[in-house]
């Protein structure tokens, strides 16, 4: 009775100090745990510093503004560019040194009017919007800096995106006049459309020394593996037309071709590959009733029948890139835009980013000898593969093409990657979508907004951090 009596007059006594024990373990841990989230979330969307406040913008350096420099004569002309050279060779890793970050360093000449002697410009066209939004991206980035002598990689206010409004041996001797030239050496130029007719080359005819060419049409044959970056011919549609990303899954038409001036061998075998399978095959050509213009570049058409683009291809589960007077082809870009498989036909085309991206996973290609057997090719893969590769060519684009500046940024951590091999990125990185699992300062906010009504029983665990 004693012993019963005990605990009875002590173990209700117990009970409630130790739900207030409980209670306070849970609230300050609670408490720890909220204040991590929030310090977290704080840390994830409060400004940090860059290095410089100097962007390279037209807003503060007017093409007007800008320094006339003459280009005598007698100015020297580059070599024509070394085919044998490769990072270890051509480029000097030591300019890059080590930093914490593990990133390269990325200098902008300042701008520049080049005239020749009679004051004619190099170029015909000047600054372009593109080059322009490329080089503004850049230097809003944390690889830019104002200091020349910090600096890894040099890359000229010079525009030669297009090589059709340059002047050849001009540009040469103006980017040859670059106070830290040096043979080319740490110079990266940005080209997306080469040569020029009747041949065509397959890589920018300006001679360049021992620069880094960062090129939109290469061939096996022009490609210096490990020292150039293969880059996309940026596509104006893609900042013009807003395309809603459409769910994988079966279209309309089976096989797309919309592009035009394609060469009569292959305009044939796409007609007889029409007759042969129907409706399943939809081929487009140029609208010959329409005035030429920016409206009749947006429209196709078929026996009479217009069709707006790039809206079309979203109808299609395949659509062809084939070669033109130039490997590389802005059609790419809208092709992925649209979440069409892109069918490539194109001997010896180096694909953009290839040297990081898995293009078997968003692409098919096909020998040009055999674009007789493509539809068979294309029939024979499964439905959920084709549905997979729709949705990777989407992301492809968001990633990578979408605009001027997620070319140039692919660009340079490319570069990066090379030169802080233990820092790359991973293949996964580069080829599968970010999962974003949830939004920590949100949830948390809500959380607490919520805690007051006593209904918050909610946790979060953020993975969102693991990717910066």
């Amino acid at each position: 009775m004693y012993t019963s009596g005990k605990y009875s007059s002590r173990g209700p006594a117990l009970i409630p100090r130790m739900k207030t024990k409980h209670r306070i373990y849970y609230i300050t841990l609670f408490s720890v745990v909220l204040l991590g989230l929030i310090a977290t979330g704080m840390f994830q969307f409060w400004p940090h510093s860059i290095e410089s406040t100097a962007d390279w913008t037209l807003d503060k350096r007017s093409v007007h503004d800008a320094p006339l420099i003459r280009l005598p004569v007698s100015s020297p002309i580059p070599e024509r560019g070394d085919l044998s050279c490769r990072m270890h060779t051509c480029f000097d890793v030591y300019r890059c040194g080590y930093n914490p970050k593990n990133r390269i360093k990325v200098y902008i000449y300042p701008l520049q009017r080049f005239v020749d002697e009679l004051g004619v410009p190099i170029s015909s066209t000047g600054l372009s919007r593109e080059y322009n939004d490329l080089l503004s991206a850049i230097s809003d980035s944390d690889f830019y800096t104002d200091d020349v002598t910090r600096a890894c990689l040099f890359i000229p206010s010079i525009d030669v995106l297009n090589q059709n409004s340059l002047r050849i041996r001009e540009t040469a001797q103006a980017l040859a006049m670059l106070p830290r030239w040096d043979k080319g050496m740490n110079h990266l130029l940005f080209n997306m459309l080469p040569g020029g007719p009747p041949d065509y080359n397959t890589a920018l005819d300006v001679p360049r020394d021992r620069a880094l060419l960062a090129g939109g049409g290469f061939s096996t044959w022009t490609y210096r593996q490990g020292y150039d970056v293969s880059i996309p011919v940026y596509s104006p549609l893609s900042a013009d037309v807003d395309l809603p990303e459409r769910q994988p899954g079966p279209r309309h038409y089976f096989i797309l071709s919309s592009q035009t001036a394609i060469h009569r061998e292959y305009r044939a075998e796409l007609e007889r590959l029409k007759e042969e399978n129907g409706e399943a095959l939809l081929l487009l050509d140029k609208c010959s009733n329409l005035s030429q213009g920016a409206a009749s570049a947006r429209k196709r058409c078929y026996k009479g029948q217009v069709y707006d683009y790039p809206q079309i291809l979203q109808e299609s589960s395949f659509c062809v890139v084939l070669r033109g007077a130039r490997l590389g082809q802005a059609a790419l870009s809208d092709v992925l835009q649209a979440g069409c498989v892109p069918v490539i036909l194109a001997d010896s085309y180096i694909l953009p980013f290839s040297e990081v991206l898995d293009w078997k996973r968003a692409s098919v290609v096909i020998p040009e000898e055999k674009l007789s057997e493509m539809y068979t090719i294309l029939k024979s893969i499964p439905h959920r593969q084709v549905e997979e590769m729709q949705r990777q060519a989407r992301w492809f684009w968001e990633a990578y093409f979408s605009s001027m500046k997620a070319i140039g940024l692919t660009t340079l951590q490319i570069i990066n990657d090379r030169i802080y091999p233990y820092a790359a990125r991973t293949y996964e990185q580069w080829n599968n979508p970010p999962v974003v699992v949830c939004n920590c300062l949100h949830l948390t906010l809500t959380c607490i907004l919520q805690m007051f009504n006593g209904l918050c029983v909610c946790a979060c665990v953020c993975l969102a951090s693991l990717w910066l």
